[in-house]
């Protein structure tokens, strides 16, 4: 029998225990496992019930992923719970940790399911594009009904022990001693006689099969629209539970499993999986971090609340500074607010707040952060307001203290040069609003030691960010290639497409907002003070498009003030015939004629320039792999998961395609369009961005 599970006797009860860390993932070890070891307790007739239970942290969280997409190697995971669910002899589940997908799905085919309170299941697969290929939607329905087990497996959220045993999921719920729990019921099980109890014959979910059906055309309409066939075959399959028999049921959902995890929206999901578990791969994951109990955080505005409330709400002790007592009195507010917020939705108590803001204190002399671990500095974007206060940290800090620059765009390198200690200095760019968004870039400077990279990658993991490190450049990784995005969107409206069409067409790729409503969102007036300091270094010959800076001169600075690329009617955007002149303009004074693109050009164009901008980066070495690019464009920037991201999706389109279409786009802006210098080799080669991603 394989060592990934191991069979225990306890009388007449035989106990199959799963020992696979970290979080006993269902690959062909388990699997066999439990074959061998259900097998052997079957044949024993001293055995009159088995308990299949796990070691460690938690009962099986999921299939192995990386099996997906190769064929099956038996014993696979549907044979195996058909198996358990076959047994003549009752089989007790016991669950603790998260029981998921493939593992919560072993649990439906055992005839009895005791949990842990603290236990969380769920069948979170549509995350990745598929649906649960092992009885998941023929098991649950019948257990629970249609809608309760579309809304589990359309969302792909866990539900709690509680919640799952009033839903009928489980039987039992205990606080503590699982094991032994476990055990006890499986001797009730044989002192009362009791038989088998398949979930392939239980129809309490079933008893009602109007309300059933019902259930199926809601969720079946509520889907119609949707991009990804998994909700949509989830329903279909949900439906099948109940109009045919369960190995019919079963060969219908395994049909549709084998079709979605072939489906490309499912390799882009996972490709977005495992792209975000590499992206902590990086040289200095492995030197230790310095201590971290207490973080400074300079300026209260918008950006540094909202990096002290997620500071505290990490357990960190925050020093929030302002050197003026009515922004750093604003400051304040908006950290008491956010918190209040969180009581009130349930996801902070009243006692947590409070000893949240006991660990904070406000600020107005920086001598006051003497004893910060880690300073971060999150002032207006201007180089001369940073610089300044990082000498003022480096004057007052401890020794060893790391200092923090939350730039977005300026040298991270020039920045670390102003202080003594630019071996210290690290650039943290958080997104905002920066207690919600989850992407941290670590900027790595020349002279960064790796002990100070640590200790921001440690940051991040306390935060529940996903950190990605970068190098130095203009606007990084992330903001380096929205900057490219938007040059071409412009470059689009000033040779005939409207700022309307644009945004439409990117929305349709899949963007939660196109270009120009994330600018009138974000304020149109924080990328024209960029332009006006990179203005005396543009070269004139390059090409350059002006509206955004005609619509800034107008006024015209985006949602706040009620007029941007569009105009405002409350928070509805209407297309503006002021804006439609200035842009008229713009091209009568370049003699620019006008041309139609359709919505699938806008998005190609748009796409090829940060993937190909992307490929630049790469070569420059400012981030250490393709994925690492599509991490930050998933997470900072709302780029589709489904779609991997632009390096994945440029895979998809072809290297070979990709520098072509730079290429043939070169007479709009020859300047701009100069293929990535890595792109020739990966053609002769044969490579794609896929096989750059070590790890």
């Amino acid at each position: 029998m394989a060592e990934a599970v191991r069979l225990e006797r306890e009388g007449e009860v035989a106990v199959l225990v799963i020992d696979s860390p970290p979080v006993n993932a269902l690959g062909l070890a388990v699997r066999a496992g439990l074959a061998d070891g259900l097998a052997a307790a079957v044949a024993d007739d001293g055995v009159k019930a088995i308990v299949i239970r796990a070691d460690g942290r938690t009962f099986p969280a999921g299939a192995d992923i990386s099996e997906f997409g190769k064929p099956p190697v038996d014993p696979w995971l549907p044979e195996v719970c058909n198996r358990i669910e076959a047994s003549p002899k009752p089989v007790v589940a016991a669950l603790h940790g998260t029981a998921l997908g493939g593992g919560f799905e072993v649990a439906l085919s055992a005839h009895w399911r005791i949990a842990l309170a603290s236990a969380k299941v769920g069948l979170p697969e549509v995350t990745l594009g598929i649906l649960p290929g092992a009885g998941g939607t023929q098991r649950t329905p019948r257990l629970i009904g249609a809608e309760q087990a579309l809304d589990m497996m359309i969302s792909g959220k866990p539900v709690s022990a509680a919640r799952a045993l009033a839903m009928g999921l489980l039987d039992e719920v205990v606080e503590d001693d699982l094991p032994g729990a476990a055990l006890a019921l499986a001797r009730r099980l044989i002192a009362e006689g009791a038989a088998p109890r398949p979930t392939r014959d239980r129809r309490d979910g079933m008893r009602d099969a109007v309300a059933y059906e019902g259930a199926v055309a809601a969720a079946r309409k509520a889907q119609a629209t949707n991009r990804l066939p998994g909700p949509r075959r989830i329903v279909d399959c949900v439906e099948a539970a109940l109009l045919l028999p369960f190995d019919q049921g079963l060969k219908f959902e395994r049909e549709a499993f084998q079709e979605l995890v072939a489906s490309p929206e499912a390799a882009g999901l996972r490709h977005a999986f495992f792209s975000e578990r590499r992206a902590a791969k990086m040289p200095e994951a492995k030197v230790a971090a310095r201590p971290l109990t207490h973080i400074a955080v300079v300026g209260g505005g918008l950006m540094g609340a909202g990096i002290a409330y997620a500071c505290l709400s990490a357990g960190y002790r925050v020093s929030l500074m302002d050197r003026d007592r009515e922004g750093l009195a604003r400051g304040l507010e908006r950290i008491a607010k956010l918190q209040e917020g969180a009581v009130e939705k349930g996801r902070m108590s009243p006692a947590q707040r409070e000893a949240d803001w006991a660990r904070l204190s406000g600020v107005m002399d920086m001598a006051q952060l003497a004893e910060a671990d880690l300073a971060i500095e999150a002032v207006f974007e201007d180089f001369d307001v940073k610089a300044d206060v990082l000498r003022g940290l480096d004057a007052v800090l401890k020794p060893g203290a790391v200092l923090a620059t939350n730039t977005s765009y300026l040298d991270v390198d020039a920045l670390a040069a102003v202080t003594s200690r630019p071996g210290d200095v690290v650039g943290l760019h958080f997104f905002s609003p920066a207690h919600v968004m989850r992407l941290l870039e670590i900027v790595v400077g020349k002279a960064t030691v790796p002990d100070a990279v640590a200790t921001g990658l440690a940051l991040a993991k306390k935060l529940g960010k996903v950190a990605v490190r970068s190098g130095v450049c203009d606007g990084f990784i992330g903001n380096r290639i929205l900057t490219a995005y938007r040059q071409v969107a412009e470059y689009l409206i000033e040779d005939g497409a409207t700022p309307a069409q644009v945004d439409r067409a990117m929305r349709a790729f899949g963007m939660p907002l196109g270009p120009f409503e994330v600018s009138d969102m974000a304020g149109l007036q924080i990328a024209w003070a960029r332009r006006k300091r990179l203005a005396a270094t543009r070269d004139p010959a390059k090409r350059y498009v002006a509206v955004a800076d005609r619509l800034c001169e107008a006024g015209r600075f985006g949602q706040s003030t009620g007029k941007g690329w569009y105009r405002y009617e409350g928070r509805k955007a209407v297309e503006d015939p002021e804006v439609t002149a200035i842009i008229a303009a713009e091209r009568a004074a370049k003699g620019i004629t006008a041309q139609s693109f359709t919505d699938a050009e806008i998005a190609t164009r748009l796409m090829v320039a940060m993937a190909n901008e992307g490929a630049k980066i790469l070569a420059e070495g400012i981030a250490l792999r393709p994925s690492d690019i599509d991490v930050v464009k998933l997470f900072g920037y709302g780029f589709p998961r489904w779609e991997g991201g632009p390096m994945h999706w440029a895979d998809g389109f072809g290297i070979l395609q990709l520098k072509n279409a730079v290429q043939d786009y070169a007479t709009q802006a020859p300047d701009f369009w100069q293929p990535a210098p890595n792109l020739d080799a990966m053609i002769v080669n044969g490579t794609r961005f896929a096989d750059l991603n070590e790890g």
